[in-house]
């Protein structure tokens, strides 16, 4: 591969500071993206125990918009064979498995994609491990995250995770608040605490552990008994975060019906592209066109991600079949 960036530093969140330092200085279109953040417009949404995030974001028009459909699918170029990247687009190659890629289309202030170089269809099944070690070892800066196939991933025939700043979404803050009062447990040891959160809007189960074999195995349970509860025949739908901090890993799992809302669907002045994917359900939504920026409002937020997100009702019975298996 000639698209391979080396580091000066071992540490991999110092490494993909110095990509992005470098890219930004041979890549414009790297350059202009991470510029036009300059100039994006946010407002906040305070809810009862957390709070939400509007971005107006023109720069993720092609994200957002994006046609994932498996006919669109076959009749583009892969975007993330390393064959394909631009030729100004360069990388950290991670294990001999994974390209660390500067995402021109930011949303963070520092944001990476992280595909795999091998490619295959978007799917987490035995991919947790090198999820728990991509957020260790880029944990000094960033959380990392996964959208499932049918919910965000905007490149559904190649596995990625990506990357952004720690505390950039909401949820890194509100964690904390959301287990204390919008939570019930599901499963604790001296090894592990698995908890449900219901915050009214969002259905999540949340690990947190120290013992990274412990972790995946306890995540590869999860989603066999995810998959076998959606009845799902692809990947049962759901979005990833998983943060660390001083040997501990925290992560959470957003439980999807839908992957857009029906105001994605609607014409005319009632339509409002918002597709949610990690960083949207992690609180921060991002909305490419100023006219849906301008309207959307706590009732608008809550309308959506009702429906994008499972029931309390299916919460609880997954929760009943989760303490079963552990």
């Amino acid at each position: 591969m000639n698209n391979i960036f080396n580091p000066s530093s071992t540490d991999l969140g110092d490494a993909a500071k110095e990509l992005l330092y470098a890219q930004k200085k041979d890549w414009k279109l790297l350059a202009d993206g991470s510029k036009s953040l300059q100039t994006i417009e946010l407002k906040s949404f305070d809810f009862d125990n957390f709070s939400l995030k509007v971005q107006f974001n023109p720069g993720r028009i092609v994200s957002t918009g994006a046609k994932v459909d498996t006919k669109s699918i076959k009749e583009r170029k892969c975007f993330l064979c390393p064959r394909n990247l631009p030729p100004e687009q360069k990388g950290i190659l991670y294990r001999e498995e994974y390209l660390l890629l500067c995402n021109p289309f930011p949303i963070f202030p520092e944001h990476f994609t992280i595909p795999g170089i091998e490619h295959k269809p978007q799917s987490i099944t035995g991919a947790f491990g090198h999820m728990l070690d991509l957020s260790r070892d880029l944990s000094k800066y960033y959380i990392v995250f996964y959208n499932g196939p049918k919910c965000g991933a905007s490149a559904p025939d190649h596995f990625h995770f990506q990357a952004g700043d720690k505390f950039f979404m909401p949820i890194d803050k509100d964690y904390d608040n959301l287990i204390h009062k919008c939570s019930f447990p599901v499963f604790e040891n001296s090894g592990i605490k698995i908890t449900a959160i219901d915050d009214s809007l969002r259905k999540m189960i949340s690990f947190e552990c120290g013992n990274k074999e412990l972790l995946e195995s306890s995540l590869n349970k999860f989603m066999d008994c995810y998959q076998s509860f959606t009845e799902a025949t692809e990947e049962a739908m759901m979005n990833v975060l998983a943060f660390h901090n001083e040997g501990l890993w925290r992560i959470i799992i957003m439980l999807r019906e839908k992957h857009r809302s029906s105001h994605y669907f609607r014409e005319g002045d009632d339509k409002i592209m918002l597709s949610p994917a990690s960083v949207d359900l992690g609180g921060v939504c991002i909305t490419p066109l100023e006219r849906d920026f301008k309207k959307i409002d706590t009732n608008t937020l809550k309308e959506i991600f009702t429906e994008v997100f499972i029931s309390r009702q299916k919460l609880e019975n997954l929760a009943s079949r989760l303490k079963k298996i552990f």
